[in-house]
């Protein structure tokens, strides 16, 4: 029976072990006046865990007690239990067992809970225990993200597109409107935040839609329902109602922006469209506003590189670059720069394609081609503006690269990004634009190259039985291993069995004195700006990545990942 009369319930409490009288009598009395189940009144009154708590009761009902992730479900038992019944009750059906159809749920005395399920299955049911995080996850997985919102359009046999701004500005975490497409849209966006995220690909593909997230920096696909892909026209269009983008063009790529609020978070979305064989293929990129205001000490620079970094962004002119390919955190590490220094004596603009975050006490430009306003043409107007710290967000011709070197000359702190793979490359990337090399002596005060790994998680993360003769032939410095542990990636619930979570920087830091300005004059060759910063001290990107797979950061396959073999180390 779902439903047990007190007496009964109350025995079964006690059964368990882990509460005493007056607490049973407690929660008998909260349930009368609550909608929430015994289960969650006795997590959320700390009588014990959910997992503790039911682990017990199930014990006492003589029920078995499962995490449906670890099991194998086959697809004709999930088809035996319609997908708006498994998300409306949060179950999820297991097995199929003499006839009988075995369905885990966290709250056995739900009322009506067996009869709802049995009439929807058409057949006898028998429960089983899960916690509600290990059911909906299990659903998430094997029916897919937003499956109760399709089945709900599929029953309907209609394609709903809402129009309505204000759901765009409404919080995602608490809406429940009723347009489908509008739902299940937002539903896309609601498991890319919690998931971490920073980006959702919407990929039209022959037979269906493909979703995919890309999370510490690497894509994993989403599970979907089957039928996704006859809602592809609406998803995409609802996209765009979102993004004030063309719903009628879909020859040409658009480019579109959406704000919303998750919990609270102001969230910035980029929305990028291309029309692709199968349709229009959508990039979305989610920009979290307070996670671009990181400090000096969470960019994870070791404490010698700290020091040399806060020396150069105090400089009271010249050009301090930061370079990487795209994807390397070389806007974050703007942001924190400029949120270290930022104060009430210092007049800072920046002029960047897109605001990715918006900053407090800082005079922000977006560029708008399309009306004439280029990074070359703002940093022109910019100068007039009588500012002390200047950000461009990326020089990329010899116009504006030559405008920042003026201002750097005249006075002028400016903080910018430049595509190379390593910090000395950005002196040749200068002189192929047509800058004189005196010009860049002159100006360029310390050139930064960054890469971001993947950080281990640090619930799962366990020491590497190392291979001698694999790190000889990665070039690994043996005589560093003393210095701490190498760790490998496991795989735990807590990082979905990725053996990561979050992601931090590696970085080579090249600061331009007396002994690199005469070989940038000269036009040397960026293997030999290079040797003599490594003769001067310098670490370079693999040398900072190694550091921190001894201290049990990252691991040896996420430096050798993004970086690239040091050649003027070998050389020197």
């Amino acid at each position: 029976m779902s439903v047990a009369a007190p007496t009964k319930l109350a025995a079964l409490l006690e059964k368990t072990g882990l509460l005493q009288p007056a607490q049973i009598e407690d929660l008998l009395a909260r349930r009368q006046q609550s909608d929430k189940s015994i289960t969650e009144l006795v997590v959320e009154l700390g009588y014990a865990r959910e997992d503790q708590f039911l682990k017990a009761l199930a014990a006492a009902m003589d029920l078995p007690y499962l995490r449906p992730g670890d099991v194998a479900i086959d697809k004709a038992v999930l088809e035996k239990l319609p997908t708006k019944a498994v998300f409306q009750y949060n179950v999820m059906p297991v097995a199929m067992e003499n006839g009988a159809l075995r369905v885990a749920t966290h709250d056995p005395f739900a009322p009506g809970l067996i009869d709802a399920l049995r009439l929807a299955s058409g057949f006898r049911i028998r429960l089983a225990l899960s916690t509600a995080a290990d059911i909906d996850k299990a659903a998430k997985k094997l029916y897919g993200v937003g499956a109760e919102t399709l089945d709900r359009m599929m029953a309907d046999n209609r394609i709903e597109v809402a129009i309505e701004d204000d759901i765009a500005k409404q919080d995602l975490s608490e809406l429940d409107q009723e347009a489908s497409v509008v739902k299940f849209v937002n539903q896309i966006i609601w498991e890319a935040y919690k998931d971490r995220a920073t980006d959702i690909h919407l990929e039209p593909q022959e037979m269906d839609l493909r979703i995919r997230y890309r999370v510490d920096g690497v894509l994993h696909q989403t599970p979907v329902p089957p039928q996704l892909k006859r809602f592809q026209a609406s998803i995409i269009s609802r996209i765009k109602v979102m993004g004030n983008m063309d719903i009628a063009e879909k020859r040409l790529p658009q480019d579109g922006r959406i704000s919303l609020r998750i919990h609270g978070e102001e969230i910035d979305v980029r929305v990028s469209t291309m029309p692709t064989v199968y349709g229009e293929s959508v990039s979305l990129r989610l920009l979290m506003r307070s996670s671009g205001m990181l400090g000096m000490d969470k960019l994870g620079l070791e404490d010698r590189d700290a020091q040399i970094l806060l020396k150069l962004i105090n400089k009271p002119h010249g050009i301090l670059l930061v370079t990487g390919p795209t994807g390397s955190g070389k806007s974050t590490s703007l942001y924190a720069w400029l949120h270290t220094i930022n104060s009430v004596d210092l007049r800072i603009l920046t002029i960047e394609d897109p605001i990715e975050y918006e900053m407090a006490g800082v005079n922000q430009i977006h560029v708008k081609p399309e009306i004439g306003l280029t990074f070359a043409v703002g940093l022109r107007h910019i100068l007039r503006q009588d500012p002390d710290v200047i950000m461009v967000g990326e020089i990329r011709d010899k116009e504006t690269a030559e405008i920042a070197i003026r201002a750097a000359l005249t006075g002028h702190l400016v903080f910018s990004t430049l595509h190379t793979n390593d910090s000395a490359g950005a002196v040749t990337r200068l002189t192929d634009m047509g800058i004189e090399p005196f010009l860049i002596a002159s100006s360029v005060e310390g050139l930064v190259a960054q890469r971001l790994v993947r950080r281990l998680c640090n619930q799962c993360k366990r020491p590497w039985d190392h291979d001698e003769k694999f790190l000889r032939s990665i070039n690994f410095p043996m005589e560093r291993l003393a210095e701490g542990t190498i760790m490998e990636a496991v795989g735990c619930e807590e990082c979905r069995g990725t053996g990561f979570r979050g992601r931090t920087g590696i970085y080579e830091i090249l600061v331009v004195n007396d002994a690199i300005r005469p070989l940038i004059v000269s036009r040397a060759s960026s293997s030999a700006i290079k040797q003599e910063a490594i003769r001067r001290g310098m670490r370079t990107l693999r040398e900072d990545g190694w550091t921190k797979v001894l201290k049990g950061v990252t691991t040896l396959e996420e430096v050798l990942r993004v970086s690239e073999e040091d050649e003027a180390l070998s050389e020197s």
